[in-house]
């Protein structure tokens, strides 16, 4: 049976070590069986991946994988708390925010980065409803920030 740790090796992902919070607050809060998971920034490697805003500096092939760069921090997250990644029975809900300007339109197509990440690694409970919203700016001039709520048994 495969289980989102054997996912994530067939797809050469290692999860890093959870980010610290830059600010007052937590990286994760558990409350019951839900996970809340705050805004992760696209980090790889301790760095970030992009900098700038959608239909300026940053090109949309560019923006996916830095929501996949997110979601990896989010997952992260979720292990960090969990221990083992099979203890999600559910990702309930995803957020995204991409930094853009008043022009660009393609917001779930950046977001897809993250949604398609979340379906590979949790299969069918990866399936999750979702928001995604264009801002102005976002911490350390991040092109996007994942958050997430899930399930966990």
């Amino acid at each position: 049976m495969s289980t989102p740790e054997n996912r994530l090796n067939t797809l050469n992902i290692t999860l890093p070590i959870p980010a610290k919070p830059i600010a007052n607050y937590v990286g994760a809060v558990q409350t019951g069986s839900l996970l809340v998971i705050s805004g992760q920034l696209p980090l790889h490697e301790g760095k970030l991946f992009a900098t700038g805003k959608l239909g300026a500096s940053v090109s949309l092939e560019t923006a996916i994988e830095a929501a996949r760069y997110s979601m990896i921090n989010v997952i992260a997250q979720v292990r960090s708390v969990v221990g083992d990644l099979s203890r999600v029975k559910r990702v309930v809900r995803l957020g995204g925010f991409i930094a853009c300007t008043a022009e660009f339109t393609a917001h779930a197509t950046v977001m897809n980065g993250a949604s398609d990440l979340a379906v590979a690694v949790f299969g069918d409970a990866g399936y999750h409803a979702r928001s995604t919203i264009g801002v102005s700016s976002l911490p350390l001039d991040a092109p996007v920030e994942v958050e997430g709520l899930f399930e966990i048994i």
